[in-house]
């Protein structure tokens, strides 16, 4: 029985390959693969279609045997509050992390997009965070930092991302949570 759910499990990831090959070939999406984090996690960028920037991108991801999935202001930020509540200290550390991230990364004029301040040491640091959530903190550091990289490219004035994480460990997780949900509109 356990080889047989194993067989159409590992069907039902090739089969997922598959259709998420097609799609993108369909789409005339070519994936650029960005960073691979130790679980395996592929975390790629496809072409944007917004008009603010001919370097607009899309920020995906794959979980090894899973379909591809579009991260989020909110998966983000969700995220956060399950690592705070394990970790308040650490968790809001991580926070300062990120906030010093966004002063210093830069928009681009070229695509696909580049990690500019990402290192991997720098999820050692709160790596007992990563007991707890959907996510590594490896995974939330590159896709949080190309999330900044898309918001600086096209809205170089714009800083939801910014406003987000000054919000979180401040104000209510409503109205943190609803501000990312519908990017910072009410």
């Amino acid at each position: 029985m356990l080889r047989v759910m194993l067989f159409f499990i590992g069907l039902s990831s090739a089969v997922g390959d598959f259709f998420d090959n097609i799609k993108s070939k369909v789409k005339g999406l070519k994936r650029e693969t960005i960073y691979t984090t130790e679980e395996g996690v592929e975390i790629f960028v496809i072409k944007g279609k917004k008009t603010q920037s001919e370097y607009d991108f899309r920020v995906k991801f794959r979980q090894p045997g899973k379909r591809e999935r579009t991260p989020a202001h909110v998966h983000m930020i969700v995220e956060m509050y399950v690592k705070h509540a394990f970790n308040p200290k650490l968790t809001l550390e991580l926070r300062n992390h990120i906030l010093s991230m966004f002063d210093k990364i830069k928009s681009i004029s070229y695509y696909p997009p580049k990690l500019q301040i990402f290192k991997k040491e720098d999820a050692e640091k709160f790596k007992e965070l990563n007991k707890v959530g959907e996510f590594s903190v490896e995974f939330v550091l590159v896709v949080t930092e190309l999330i900044m990289i898309q918001e600086k490219t096209n809205y170089p004035k714009g800083s939801l991302t910014q406003n987000l994480y000054k919000s979180f460990g401040g104000k209510d997780r409503f109205s943190v949570i609803q501000s990312a949900a519908f990017g910072g509109r009410k």
